[in-house]
């Protein structure tokens, strides 16, 4: 079984043999970004530098890079029949009789590539014909079967067979009430159940949202970074184009709403506006060990949420709030200059991981809004091929360097104790929908002008049935 990838093995440049078999184009352009491998050539080309030889293994940093982005041109399941062909015929294993010594030599070199493929795209061998052609080539290299240390065809079979079902398993407690519910009336004290009656410690909410983001974080693949470029058409200026293979990544987006909801619907909820003032310094409190920790998500949706329109207006409860703090974190994320600080924040917290000495130190969460907007303008800004029809390789080299550090973060074990009450408070606690917490919001403190007025007639006329 292959060592755990990490964002350097992704990227970082190592000795990379080049294949025996000479590229069929014949043509490189640019300086090499790996050793051995060309900075853009055909996908034919790219795909032999994929397929290892008795003598020959690629760099795990080509590997990642080139799985990630080939799936913008061919089909994975395509690539790996492509790929299992190419093994066929090169090393002879349609032939009545097997030269042994030399699959010895071969076979452990093959069973590595599947696996390290399956280890890290297994959403690739979801389809019944690439399970038949994985099942073909290793069914063919059994026979010779000598691997030692290395996996076994069945070892590798099996692997990508319990892979298959944990993909299956979905993050622990899925959003059930993820969509919001209309404002009515403010429940009695004896049936709701605000957030502080739950978790009135800032720092063990700050570690159980933790728990929630790295949770949900290890159900993204890294192909769907990739997948809503795939059928995108360059011609027509289409936008990106979700579908089944990102719903983790959509569901994770959903998620970051729903704690922004979540945060102004727990401030608007109260009564009075000393407890108001009390919730959202609570929520300071707890965006400020957000940032200790490294979890810049979940800070980023509690400010969203203290920033809606909805609770910005309650001017009397922020008058009895201690702003100080909260304004440090604002200028943290502070969009000016392209989130500057924030970027700042997150090297920073990235090299503290690198040189980690406990797992609290290893924690990084991003603002993972940003960071799918980052590889959208990446994606955007440099074309996927050049004018001589090559892939653009380096653009690609770029994309697995940030996907690669994506990786390495979501790998990072939780090192808080779990409290299953309050994550389960965090899923599924009701929360308003934008007219819902406007309503609230003007019940709390009246409406200041004409249009506020009317609005709030509005909704008390939709949503209460008051005139």
């Amino acid at each position: 079984m292959p060592r755990t990838l990490s964002a350097s093995d992704m990227v970082t440049r190592s000795s990379l043999s080049p294949p025996p078999t000479e590229p069929t184009d014949g043509e490189q352009a640019g300086q090499p970004l790996l050793d051995g491998a060309p900075s853009s050539a055909s996908l034919d080309t790219l795909i032999q530098y994929l397929v290892p030889t008795a003598d020959y293994y690629p760099e795990k940093a080509y590997i990642f890079t080139f799985l990630l982005s080939s799936r913008l041109f061919i089909e994975p399941q395509e690539l790996l029949a492509r790929v299992c062909h190419l093994c066929i015929e090169q090393q002879q294993l349609d032939k009545p009789v097997l030269d042994k010594a030399q699959v010895r030599r071969f076979g452990p070199k093959l069973l590595q590539l599947l696996t390290e493929w399956m280890e890290t795209f297994p959403r690739d061998f979801q389809e019944e014909s690439t399970i038949r052609h994985l099942k073909e080539v290793v069914g063919r290299i059994a026979p010779c079967d000598e691997v030692g240390e290395h996996p076994s065809p069945v070892c590798t079979l099996t692997a990508l067979h319990q892979k298959l079902v944990a993909l299956g398993q979905g993050p622990e407690g899925v959003l059930g009430a993820d969509k919001p519910i209309s404002y009515r009336t403010k429940p009695p004290a004896s049936i709701h159940r605000e957030l502080l009656s739950v978790c009135s410690d800032p720092y063990m909410l700050a570690q159980q949202l933790t728990h929630v983001e790295l949770e949900r974080l290890r159900h993204i693949g890294p192909e769907e970074f990739v997948q809503p470029f795939v059928n995108k058409d360059p011609l027509a200026g289409t936008k990106p184009c979700f579908s089944d293979k990102t719903n983790n990544l959509e569901a994770y987006v959903k998620w970051f709403n729903r704690l922004c909801y979540l945060v102004a619907t727990e401030i608007c909820m109260p009564a009075k506006k000393k407890q108001r003032a009390q919730v959202i310094e609570f929520f300071i409190d707890v965006a400020r060990e957000c940032f200790n920790i490294g979890n810049f998500n979940s800070l980023m949706a509690i400010i969203s949420g203290m920033n809606m329109s909805p609770v910005s207006r309650l001017k009397k409860t922020w008058a009895k709030v201690k702003t100080a703090k909260f304004f440090v974190l604002e200028h943290q994320m502070d969009p000016t200059g392209n989130f500057y600080n924030y970027r700042t924040a997150l090297r920073g917290a990235a090299h503290r991981s690198l040189t980690a000495h406990s797992s609290r130190e290893k924690i990084v969460i991003p603002f993972f809004s940003l960071f799918i907007k980052d590889i959208y303008f990446l994606n955007e800004g440099c074309a996927n091929r050049l004018p001589s029809g090559h892939v653009n390789f380096e653009k690609f080299l770029e994309l697995a360097k940030q996907v690669g550090e994506f990786i390495t973060w979501k790998q990072v074990e939780c090192p808080f104790e779990q409290d299953r009450s309050i994550i389960h408070y965090l899923h599924s606690a009701p929360i308003f929908s934008e007219d819902g917490l406007y309503l609230a919001s003007y019940e709390s403190e009246s409406p200041e002008n004409q249009t506020e007025r009317e609005r709030w007639k509005s909704l008390r006329s939709s949503i209460l049935g008051k005139t």
